[in-house]
Formats: C-alpha cells, sequence, structure tokens
C-alpha cells in the first residue's frame, strides 16, 4: 500500500481553481504535521502550505489569501484549495507527511495554469 498518495491536479485557465487532495495510509502512523510542497521545472522544491496536527497553518507569501488547506482527520486526507490561478503556479505539487517515525513524500501531481 502507497503511503501517501496525491490527486487532483491538471489544467486550468488562470484566475481558475483545483483542488488538491492528500490521502495518507492509515498504517502510516501518528501524523504530527502534513504539507504541500511545488516544485517547477529547473527550480527547488518550496513550501506551499504546511498544517500542524493542531491545526496551525503556514503559507508562503505567495500564495497567501489565495489557497487553503485543510484536513479531514477521519479520512487522513489534506487538502489544497487554490483558488486566482496564476501561471507561475504551474508545478508538480507533492505532498509530505511527517510522523513520528519518519516523513513520507507522495509521487506528486501535475498542475499546469495557462494564460
Amino acid at each position: 500500500q502507497v503511503p501517501v498518495v496525491e490527486s487532483g491536479g491538471g489544467l486550468v485557465q488562470a484566475g481558475g481553481s483545483l483542488k488538491l487532495s492528500c490521502a495518507a495510509s492509515g498504517s502510516i502512523g501518528s501524523i504530527n504535521g502534513m504539507g504541500w510542497f511545488r516544485q517547477a521545472p529547473g527550480k527547488q522544491r518550496d513550501m506551499v502550505a504546511t498544517l500542524t496536527s493542531s491545526g496551525t497553518t503556514h503559507y508562503a507569501d505567495s500564495v497567501k489569501g489565495r489557497f487553503t488547506v485543510s484536513r479531514d482527520n477521519a479520512e487522513n486526507t489534506m487538502y489544497l484549495q487554490m483558488n486566482s490561478l496564476k501561471p507561475e503556479d504551474t508545478a508538480v505539487y507533492y505532498c509530505t507527511v511527517v510522523t513520528t517515525m519518519k516523513d513520507y513524500w507522495g509521487q506528486g501531481t501535475q498542475v499546469t495554469v495557462s494564460s
């Protein structure tokens, strides 16, 4: 069973919206925090948003006011609602799950925003 799986990426026009999902396996253990990162071609992987087990959120300045991270604890699933998308948001988006034993990364989901 794959520990972490992202979904929801796709192609959208500038100004549009997408909602990404990150499903963590039930066997993954106790989750301390979850987060979204993204990596554009030729660039480093950057933090987009994080969510602690207590519900504290943190966003990159470039997405504040446009993106919202949330979590369904019962389903062990994290979401990233992305509104007012811009071409510069184009990247592969990765989910990470931090547990007491190790950090897990998903395989990534492509988000492409056309101008």
